[in-house]
């Protein structure tokens, strides 16, 4: 594991575990509840219609009132 505030830097320590150092810097950001809604919605659809692919979605969720995803950025 990285021990950020080791004596090696943090690029070495990633080199020496064979990781990437952008995998060690990266921060995940937290999802929206607007996100999390839209991805309950999708899935009450999905398992109310298992055979329907993204196209065949749109147009229940439409009816639905479901718009195109919310953009979080």
């Amino acid at each position: 594991m990285i021990i950020r505030e080791h004596a090696l830097p943090i690029a070495r320590q990633a080199e020496a575990l064979n990781i990437s150092r952008g995998s060690v810097y990266y921060l995940p950001r937290p999802v929206s509840a607007t996100d999390l809604e839209f991805m309950r919605r999708l899935d009450r659809l999905h398992l109310e219609f298992p055979f329907a692919g993204s196209r065949m979605l749109a147009r229940p969720a439409g009816r639905r009132g479901v718009q195109d995803r919310p953009s979080s950025r």
